[in-house]
C-alpha cells in the first residue's frame, strides 16, 4: 500500500514539475506575446531584461534576447508606439546566409544577428572578430565574422564547434564531412 501511495505522489509531483517547465518556457521565446497588444512592461515581464536595444531608422527597436550558451538570440521587434510586434531567432541559417563580405558592415550584423558571444581583436591584422555560437538541427555551429577597422565585414566563416565534434576514425582521418564553410 505504502508503495502505491509513493508511486502515485512521484506521478502527480513529476506532472506538476512538467506543467511548471512548460509554463516556464511559455516567455523563452516571447510566444506568450501578443503583437499589437503587450506592451514594453509585458516583455520585460515575460522575456526579463534584453541583453541589447537597437534603434531603427523605422522607430522600431529591436531587443535581443540571448539564450541557453548563446546559441539561440531572439529578436523582439517593439513598434514606435512601444508595443510588442514580432518574435524572430536570428542565429539561424536563413539570417546568416545574408551577410555579405565587402559591402555589409558592423552596423548592419549587428542590427541583423544581435550581440556577438565573443570579440577578439587581432592588431597587426586592424581587424576584429566577432563570434556567434549557433546550432542547426544537432549540429553545434560557430560563426566567425569577421570586420577591418573601418567597420567593413571582410570574411564570413561558419564551422562546426570543435568542442563539441565527434571522436572517431572519421573525424581523425578526415571523413568527418562538411565543417567549415568560407563566404
Amino acid at each position: 500500500m505504502g508503495f502505491r501511495i509513493l508511486a502515485g505522489l512521484l506521478r502527480t509531483g513529476l506532472a506538476v514539475l512538467g506543467i511548471a517547465l512548460l509554463h516556464g518556457c511559455a516567455s523563452y521565446s516571447g510566444s506568450s506575446l501578443v503583437a499589437g497588444t503587450s506592451a514594453e512592461a509585458d516583455i520585460q515581464a515575460a522575456m526579463g531584461l534584453p541583453d541589447e536595444k537597437v534603434k531603427l531608422d523605422s522607430g522600431e527597436t529591436v531587443w535581443f534576447y540571448t539564450r541557453p550558451a548563446g546559441r539561440q538570440t531572439f529578436a523582439i521587434t517593439v513598434g514606435p508606439d512601444g508595443r510588442f510586434r514580432s518574435s524572430v531567432q536570428r542565429l539561424e541559417r536563413s539570417y546568416i546566409d545574408q551577410i555579405r563580405r565587402e559591402t555589409w558592415t558592423i552596423k548592419e550584423v549587428r542590427t541583423l544577428l544581435g550581440p556577438p558571444n565573443q570579440v577578439v581583436r587581432f592588431e597587426r591584422q586592424q581587424r576584429d572578430v566577432w563570434t556567434y555560437r549557433w546550432q542547426e538541427f544537432s549540429d553545434r555551429r560557430l560563426l566567425h565574422v569577421q570586420f577591418s577597422y573601418d567597420g567593413v565585414v571582410r570574411e564570413v566563416l561558419d564551422m562546426m564547434d570543435e568542442e563539441y565534434l565527434p571522436i572517431g576514425p572519421g573525424v581523425l582521418f578526415g571523413f568527418g564531412g562538411h565543417f567549415a564553410h568560407w563566404r
